[in-house]
């Protein structure tokens, strides 16, 4: 017989299946533009049936799984804010109509979803045959948060992307979009639209995250059904963040370091989880409280910055 987590395992999967072919094929039909109230009703959607899944691991599982989980959704929830920066660039360096994006994210967070389980169920593998790998993983935290602290935002070179070069090699890609499709016919010949190439940067940026998010969540627990969870909901709430922040990124001019920080700190405590163990609420509290002043010190800043108009009068 299977076991309860297994089940429990099946029984998520199917929901969020669900959830997506009804997003697909209901809500999101025709190719359109998301405006910033859809964007928000779909973004207190996910967070809530997050919330509320969390209140089930708290009934279920017991209230140290439930902040286990609640730390592990925080931590990815706000490391998708960097996606969200790339997401942006991205769709301005190919010049993607505004109403195609959600179908370009839709079907880059479903491959999102997949690699994502695999790179959870590689990285506890790992940990549990080969132990000093938590070290390995939370220098890896160190060295990225540090890092960060230094480095401004990514640059975007599609044309370097080896994916897309491949592509290229053997597939021809028609000049210009067509509709929101990936592959259109032309002169009886398939090609691939611009649509797909932005596809595949946005799935290999994600690769590259996924690198960085993963591993911080291990320093929270190891128990696969809440990493693998927390990571599930942050990412399909990832999409609908997109349309409802993609136009005030660059208030948000703190956030990276408040990041940068949480990602050290992390690394720190899995490097030492043999010598000294933090407690969960404790890194919750930690973790909330620098993301919290890191978004309030960028609102100020933004708040306080001198309005162009005003400036002209002068």
């Amino acid at each position: 017989m299977l076991s309860h987590e297994a089940i429990l395992f099946i029984v998520f999967n199917a929901v969020v299946f669900l959830m997506l072919i009804l997003d697909l094929k209901v809500f999101q039909r025709e190719a359109h533009k998301i405006r910033i109230g859809e964007a928000a009703l779909w973004s207190i959607f996910w967070i809530c049936l997050a919330l509320l899944f969390n209140l089930f691991v708290w009934y279920d599982l017991g209230h140290q799984k439930a902040l286990e989980f609640f730390t592990g959704y925080l931590i990815e929830k706000s490391l998708s804010m960097d996606n969200l920066f790339v997401f942006v660039l991205i769709f301005s360096y190919f010049g993607v109509p505004a109403k195609y994006h959600h179908r370009v994210l839709y079907w880059g967070i479903v491959g999102a979803l997949i690699l994502r389980g695999i790179f959870i169920g590689s990285g506890l593998f790992l940990i549990n045959k080969f132990h000093f790998v938590i070290y390995i993983f939370g220098l890896f935290l160190i060295f990225t948060g540090i890092k960060m602290l230094f480095i401004g935002n990514k640059e975007i070179h599609p044309e370097r992307n080896i994916i897309v070069r491949i592509l290229k090699s053997f597939m021809p890609i028609s000049s210009d979009y067509d509709g929101q499709r990936f592959f259109t016919h032309q002169n009886k010949k398939i090609l691939a639209t611009p649509l797909l190439i932005v596809l595949i940067v946005i799935e290999t940026s994600d690769i590259i995250f996924a690198v960085d998010s993963i591993p911080a969540i291990f320093a929270i627990t190891l128990d696969p059904l809440i990493v693998y969870t927390s990571n599930i909901f942050a990412i399909l709430g990832l999409r609908a963040l997109y349309f409802l922040l993609a136009n005030m990124m660059d208030k948000f001019e703190y956030l990276k370091y408040g990041l940068a920080v949480v990602l050290t700190i992390v690394g720190i405590k899995m490097t030492i989880s043999d010598f000294f163990k933090l407690q969960t609420a404790y890194s919750l509290l930690i973790i909330g409280s620098i993301l919290f002043v890191s978004v309030v010190l960028s609102l100020l800043k933004g708040s306080c910055k001198p309005n162009s108009k005003d400036l002209s009068k002068l």
